[in-house]
């Protein structure tokens, strides 16, 4: 399903469409991850300090930015770590979704990220062509294996990242979490990725609006998504980027079979379905790296998924595709 879009400004997110909260109904938010959060489910019960505990392990294992973190110290070259289970199943899940993806999903881009200057250490951003190369030949992820615990690489100067996997991942946790507190009725929203179970408060379907963030700061809904026990995540290049003196656009997606920061000619992409958030997570990373027409395709061999897909035409029009006949 096509359609043009006149306005190039135009891009889309996730958001959740606030509705009154009926006294049994619990909200909480707050900061993590370098974003906000907001938790509602139908139970009176706080469960906030627990929900921290599950952030604080998160972190612990898996931030780039916290230099004690089980990540940090791998990458920094200490191989006596041996990871918990959180970094197990991301990185169990990460090795699929590089299968699936073909590699475009690759969670060892990140010297490349930093050397583009948009990771905790902050490159020079303006690389050419031979540093690429010679940063590329760190980049696979067939070339890390966990064995009994331990991360082993082909070179000690690879560096994982998995922030394109482990928000959505934190929101699963609190997901899973909650169900074993048996509420089966909630919406987990961290940074715009969600996953919603159940019904809301009103005992309807959760629904979420695609968000048009206007450039003047207004905010206008082009379109309704119900997700009824499903999972949702948004990538685009349109706010994580950076023009070089010359004019160059550098986006923070960095495609890993190039090794460059420039777009494809998709410019957001919006995944749901019901799937783990981690899931819709890397997918939406993907599909940024892969460009409108393969992830297209992808999404025809995988009709588990939804999409909405904001690129640029041929004729260099900004054309929206789904493929959720309800829109």
């Amino acid at each position: 399903m096509h359609s043009s879009i006149k306005l190039l400004g135009i891009v889309f997110f996730g958001f959740l469409f606030a509705c009154q909260n009926p006294p049994e109904t619990t909200k909480l938010q707050g900061t993590v991850f370098g974003t906000t959060y907001h938790i509602t489910y139908v139970s009176t019960t706080n469960y906030q300090v627990a929900i921290d505990s599950l952030f604080y392990a998160m972190n612990s294992s898996l931030s780039t930015y916290i230099p004690t973190s089980d990540i940090s110290r791998i990458n920094s070259g200490d191989h006596t770590v041996v990871v918990d289970a959180l970094f197990e199943e991301v990185f169990e899940k990460s090795k699929q979704i590089h299968q699936e993806t073909a590699g475009y999903f690759d969670p060892t881009v990140g010297n490349l990220v930093n050397a583009w200057g948009f990771g905790p250490t902050q490159g020079s951003g303006d690389l050419t062509a031979s540093e690429v190369a010679a940063l590329m030949q760190f980049v696979g992820f067939d070339k890390v294996q966990l064995v009994a615990g331990k991360i082993h690489t082909e070179s000690p100067a690879m560096y994982l990242d998995f922030n394109s996997i482990a928000k959505g991942y934190g929101i699963d946790l609190v997901g899973r979490f909650l169900e074993a507190q048996d509420v089966t009725n909630y919406l987990v929203e961290i940074g715009g990725e969600i996953r919603a179970r159940g019904t809301n408060g009103s005992k309807k379907v959760w629904k979420v609006g695609i968000d048009n963030p206007n450039t003047d700061g207004s905010r206008s809904v082009t379109t309704f998504v119900q997700l009824e026990n499903a999972s949702m995540a948004s990538s685009g290049n349109y706010r994580k980027f950076r023009i070089a003196k010359d004019g160059t656009k550098y986006v923070h997606t960095i495609n890993p079979k190039t090794g460059f920061a420039t777009e494809s000619n998709l410019i957001s992409a919006t995944v749901y379905g019901a799937v783990d958030c981690a899931d819709v997570d890397a997918y939406a990373t993907a599909f940024m790296a892969m460009g409108f027409e393969k992830s297209k395709i992808f999404l025809e061999t995988h009709p588990s998924l939804n999409a909405i897909l904001l690129y640029v035409n041929s004729a260099g029009e900004l054309t929206r595709y789904t493929n959720d006949e309800s829109l």
